[in-house]
């Protein structure tokens, strides 16, 4: 009988939810300490950051469509960097904040994993990093990568999401491999919930089997392919990862309507130390929060590096000159 009592990487049971519904929550993935020091890290950044000097770019998702998504030089150059995007709803009219900076941001990128070592720590391949800090994480992100079938995962991109009390924007319905895409898709979230996720502050929601059936229809690049901005165009790649049980006549007939698939959503509630794992063509979304409690998670996403997987030039986020970091040593 397989061992269903595993710790480093996903259960059979876990494999085969994720599988069919496209996200995964492992409670518990984090011990206590490793979620004290990772909020304590947050707030740190949070409090240190120099305002003086910030552009005081904000982040925004583009709504439905995504035309409208964030792109300037700051945003576009932060694939190596720490770096904060604040809240649309952190300023007045005029342009003034309204909010002290910490509870102004909406999120810290895109560089974390490989800049600071309290977050770098949660890729570590063993328990114990050069620091010394022990992580006795439930679920390895390397031990995991491997039970998904990854040949040679990378980590792309890793951010802080604060989704701040009273002013925390809406995420729209959108899937991950529209904004991190490679050729064919592959990329999939990791999720950590550093306070509790709740309905009241903004969870995530998810449209279970999505995965199968909603193909990336479009991706966000760069204009002309440069420091111009972004644009959402039309995916001319594979709009699915490779596998027989994927293609959009995968779609059930119960939520073949926009209505039917509003209703089939599901919350994402979690507590503090949960582990998501989100598919990169599942479509997900969360509400605003106008909680008096905010809701830090930190997340970071694994594309596949090896043969046969192309990492597009146009792409928004461009590997630092290092390269993208290889969660197996």
């Amino acid at each position: 009988m397989a061992d269903q009592t595993k710790t480093d990487g996903l259960t059979p049971s876990q494999l085969t939810f994720f599988l069919e519904n496209g996200y995964l929550i492992i409670p518990r993935a984090l011990p206590p300490s490793t979620v004290s020091r990772l909020l304590s890290t947050t707030h740190t950044l949070l409090s240190d950051f120099d305002l003086s000097s910030h552009p005081l770019t904000r982040f925004r998702t583009g709504g439905d469509t995504g035309h409208d998504h964030v792109g300037d030089d700051y945003f576009l150059s932060s694939g190596d960097k720490i770096r904060f995007f604040f809240e649309e709803d952190a300023f007045d009219s005029s342009g003034n904040l309204i909010k002290p900076k910490d509870k102004a941001i909406n999120k810290i990128g895109h560089y974390l994993h490989g800049l600071n070592p309290a977050f770098a720590s949660l890729l570590a391949t063993s328990p114990k990093d050069e620091k010394g800090w022990i992580e006795d994480l439930k679920a390895r992100p390397a031990a995991v990568a491997k039970d998904l079938g990854f040949k040679d995962p990378r980590c792309l991109q890793s951010m802080v999401i604060c989704k701040q009390p009273e002013i925390g924007g809406a995420v729209p319905p959108h899937q991950d491999s529209t904004f991190l895409y490679t050729d064919p898709p592959s990329a999939v979230g990791f999720w950590y919930a550093l306070e509790d996720a709740t309905l009241e502050n903004g969870c995530l929601s998810f449209l279970p089997g999505s995965h199968l059936w909603a193909p990336i229809e479009k991706r966000l690049v760069r204009k002309n392919g440069e420091k111009e901005g972004t644009e959402m165009v039309d995916n001319e790649g594979p709009r699915f990862p490779p596998g027989e049980q994927y293609g959009e006549d995968k779609k059930p007939d119960a939520i073949k309507g926009k209505e039917e698939e509003e209703k089939a959503y599901v919350p994402g509630e979690v507590k503090a130390g949960d582990l998501v794992l989100i598919h990169g063509n599942i479509l997900h979304r969360s509400e605003r929060n106008l909680s008096q409690k905010g809701r830090i998670i930190y997340t970071f996403h694994v594309i596949e590096g090896g043969e046969g997987r192309e990492y597009d030039k146009r792409n928004w986020l461009q590997p630092p000159k290092e390269g993208f970091t290889r969660l197996y040593a």
